[in-house]
């Protein structure tokens, strides 16, 4: 047994190397989606498994989740070809091999000690623009990965410490924007170099045993709590149910359910019920979707150590058919909107055994919005390519988030000043959306109202969302909170898209704009044990009008109540 103080400062160790890491991509990168918002995460994986051992707090949960499988997919191919050297990196985006989507790109490198793998080092960030059919990636209308973009399969970078040219040149030869590539892929070679150079340090330090014995001691007791925590909870199945809009191609929603069972210390999340797999781009990948449980359970269970231990007891029952299961080229570019479907179905389903442990829906959605186009005289190739934020649920301690990112990272939402300063935009309104979350006891934080003009010349415009069609539910008597909304100006007037949040080939011209209007979260307990002064404070900072909260809290017939 490790000495728990020495476990501790270990644990703090190796969690500041992956923020460490985290770090160096971010203000490095060229790419606002990694460098501003955060997309992107580093940890440290199993030598043998690939299993996560530890992640950084900076970057995206459900990254560090799907790159267990990522590392494995790495070790099962270097086993293929002699194994792994000192020196190796390898990349891929392929979303079937321990991937999300095509823009996703992941470098994988093994740390050697005496001749031996210790451990696997992981950067993986969300490139600008992976070539594909649309500027930006996200292709509503794709029904095959080909359409969304190259797919790169475990290949090296590095062949024992020398980088293969060859590799990058046919990366930047398929993007739009083969210096932002440069930039991030330059930044995560360092990040995983620093991440080299760091546990070297921490190895030197303590040695390789005693880290060995801390990293194995660390998800045994993750495991151990995890265990626990479903024991605390009432023994039985629970049922929950949402749905994604559509698939971009046929306009008929798509079921995400979840039969949870917990029995005897373990816990089986069964996903039998949900959609066939679809011929538009929500489907995604049996690691993604066990990835994203990782993510909700972790929000469930907040003290439970951040690593594989966390699945351990953990049973999933995944249909091959299944939209959630999907393998090439079964089109995988939305794959946000489907796992912040899971996670609302667990929510939902814990919140029928443990109220006190969910919360509302959150908004559901990254609205995933690219403008791109040819700007000045030299006609140089811009793509705009940002996501959007929302409200988060209500909960027991109290009122949601407002205008939040999605639960499924900690990433930020771009800043305007640095959208306006890098592309031919100006953003006319930013602002909360009044009324837009659920009413509940604690009330659902509130969406957004983004509304952008063009200031070039011409764009073309693509939108993936979804919620436009379901809004975000509330738990526990909760209400749910509003639709999502998406127009766009033409010279006829204002339109919006037939599937209601996905659409291709919306051209702008100067002057025009698109607007964006978010859901909040879904609310938290019956809107009836609302506290009068938080109704009246929601009044006066113009979060609730009048109108809602005598609609959504009786709130006129209190005010004559207490007359």
């Amino acid at each position: 047994m490790i000495d728990p103080v020495l476990l501790a400062i270990l644990k703090g160790r190796l969690e500041q190397i992956a923020d460490e890491m985290d770090a160096t991509l971010f203000r490095s990168a060229f790419n606002p989606i990694i460098a501003e918002a955060h997309d992107a995460s580093h940890g440290i994986y199993d030598a043998k498994t690939g299993d996560t051992l530890v992640q950084g707090k900076s970057g995206l949960p459900i990254f560090v989740g799907v790159m267990a499988f990522a590392v494995k997919a790495v070790i099962e191919k270097a086993a293929k070809n002699g194994g792994p050297k000192d020196g190796d990196v390898w990349i891929f985006n392929d979303p079937y091999a321990g991937g999300t989507h095509l823009s996703d790109f992941r470098l994988v490198r093994p740390l050697f000690r005496n001749g031996e793998v210790f451990c696997y080092l992981a950067s993986v960030g969300h490139w600008h623009d992976v070539g594909g059919n649309v500027p930006g990636n996200y292709n509503p209308v794709a029904t095959e990965s080909f359409q969304e973009g190259m797919l790169i399969p475990p290949v090296k970078l590095f062949d024992r410490g020398e980088l293969r040219q060859d590799v990058i040149d046919i990366l930047s030869s398929n993007s739009r924007l083969p210096n932002s590539l440069f930039g991030d892929l330059n930044g995560q070679i360092n990040a995983l170099d620093l991440g080299v150079k760091r546990m070297n340090e921490l190895l030197s330090d303590y040695g390789d045993e005693t880290v060995s014995g801390a990293l194995g001691e660390l998800k045994a007791r993750a495991a151990k709590l995890m265990r626990a925590e479903i024991d605390k909870l009432p023994q039985g199945t629970v049922s929950a149910e949402d749905y994604l809009d559509n698939d971009g191609i046929v306009d008929e929603p798509l079921t995400i359910a979840l039969d949870l069972t917990i029995e005897n210390g373990r816990m089986v999340m069964d996903f039998s019920r949900s959609s066939l797999a679809c011929a538009g781009p929500v489907n995604i990948s049996r690691a993604t979707t066990i990835a994203a449980c990782y993510v909700a359970l972790k929000h469930v269970f907040g003290d439970v150590p951040a690593n594989a231990g966390v699945l351990e007891p953990v049973d999933f029952v995944i249909p091959e058919d299944s939209l959630l299961s999907v393998v090439a080229p079964k089109p995988v570019g939305g794959y946000t909107e489907t796992i912040l479907r899971l996670i609302d179905v667990v929510f939902q389903a814990i919140a029928k055994i443990a109220p006190e442990r969910s919360n509302g829906c959150a908004y559901g959605t990254i609205n995933a919005l690219s403008l791109a186009g040819y700007r000045g005289t030299d006609k140089k190739r811009w793509v705009m390519f940002s996501f959007f934020g929302g409200g988060h649920g209500g909960h027991p301690e109290g009122d949601g988030l407002n205008h939040g990112n999605a639960p499924i990272s900690t990433a930020t939402i771009p800043p305007l000043e640095i959208l306006e300063a890098a592309y031919p935009v100006m953003f006319t309104q930013w602002a909360l959306r009044p009324d837009s979350g659920g009413p509940g006891k604690s009330r659902g934080g509130l969406g957004a109202i983004y509304e952008l003009e063009l200031l070039e010349e011409n764009a073309d415009v693509f939108l993936f969302g979804e919620r436009g069609r379901f809004a975000p539910k509330g738990v526990a008597g909760g209400g749910d909170s509003v639709l999502n909304s998406f127009s766009y100006e033409q010279a006829d007037g204002e339109h919006q898209p037939p599937m209601a949040s996905k659409m291709v080939g919306i051209k702008l011209k100067r002057g025009q704009k698109v607007r964006l209007e978010t859901p909040g979260g879904g609310g938290y307990g019956p809107a009836s044990e609302r506290e009068p002064a938080k109704i009246e404070r929601d009044i006066a900072l113009g979060y609730v009008t009048r109108e809602a909260a005598d609609r959504d809290y009786g709130h006129g017939l209190k005010k004559d109540a207490a007359a």
